[in-house]
């Protein structure tokens, strides 16, 4: 590819794909495309059932956080 033929517009798409993939290499998901194990979906499972939520003001009073 040559750069110098790029228009601006296509120069700015391009880098900013490169800038995306590099982000998502650094702060992405490690655990992205692993499967989840038996207990742990049990445990989601579960919870989805449970119709009973906390708001995120009682999750910071719980653990002290201001929010």
């Amino acid at each position: 590819m040559d750069v110098s033929s790029l228009s601006m517009e296509q120069l700015k798409e391009l880098v900013q794909g490169l800038v995306d993939d590099r982000v998502r290499e650094l702060i992405g998901d490690p655990d992205l495309g692993l499967r989840l194990g038996d207990s742990l979906r049990a445990r989601l499972k579960e919870s989805l059932a449970n119709s009973s939520r906390l708001s995120g003001e009682d999750v910071a009073e719980r653990l002290g956080l201001r929010w």
